[in-house]
Parts: structure tokens; sequence; C-alpha cells
């Protein structure tokens, strides 16, 4: 049976290492929305939130945007434990 899930029960690998960069650059998760958004991202700070806690699923594009918005690969979002 295919489990669609991170190891720890999370829905998505990229959530906490989000929440890390965020909180590393100093900035709150209504303003990455923002930044998203600029970007061209319809995201909201509950979408955040979500995705950083893990309840949420990340799209393909979503991590390319998020890659973009913190100026890291995809690779780094997945596979970067720091």
């Amino acid at each position: 049976m295919f489990i669609n899930k991170s190891p720890d029960g999370r829905n998505n690998i990229c959530g906490a290492r989000l929440a890390r960069l965020r909180t590393q650059k100093g900035i709150s998760q209504r303003e990455l929305a923002d930044i998203l958004q600029r970007l061209g991202l319809d995201v909201d700070k509950n979408a955040v939130q979500r995705i950083e806690s893990g309840q949420r699923f990340v799209t393909d594009i979503e991590l390319v945007f998020l890659a973009k918005a913190f100026g890291v690969s995809v690779s780094d979002l997945l596979f970067n434990p720091n």
C-alpha cells in the first residue's frame, strides 16, 4: 500500500525547512504570503501556516515559487536539512 505522507506523518517534507528559512530571514508568515503573491502565487497566511505545520500538501508549482522567494533551489527545500 502506498502512503502519501512523510515518515513523520506530515503531508509535505519542505514545511519545516520553510519555517526555518522564514525565521532566519526574520519575516512573518503573512510577509511570506505577500512575497509569494507578488511573485504570482495566490496563497495567504493560512496556507503558509498549514504548509509549515505539515497539514497541507505542496505542489511542484508552489515549490518553485517558494524556492524563488527564499533564493534557494527546489532541491534545497526538499533535501537540505539545514
